[in-house]
């Protein structure tokens, strides 16, 4: 059996597809929670503002920027790591 991008056999690939996985989740929550936030500032902002729009915006931006920086950290690391690998792993000092 051949390894492929579903069953990696290489236990460091199978670390590196699962934290692939979860960063594309994270990224997605966190945006859409950043998407969250700009529409009820909008909305708030038509409507007439009040507490409740207050803690949608706050909320959805703190809870928002700590999934995604996490997540976009360890999206540039497994790029690298798969840019290392393609290139050889090779550096010259």
């Amino acid at each position: 059996m051949s390894p492929d991008r579903e069953h990696p056999l290489d236990p460091i690939l199978a670390k590196r597809q699962q934290i692939a996985r979860l960063v594309e989740i994270g990224q997605r929550v966190g945006y859409g929670l950043f998407a969250v936030a700009i529409v009820g500032f909008a909305i708030g902002l038509a409507t007439g503002w009040n507490d409740t729009f207050t803690v949608v915006v706050i909320g959805s931006l703190l809870v928002g920027s700590v999934i995604l920086a996490p997540a976009i950290i360890f999206g540039y690391a497994v790029k690298a790591a798969e840019r290392e690998d393609r290139e050889g792993g090779h550096h010259t000092h």
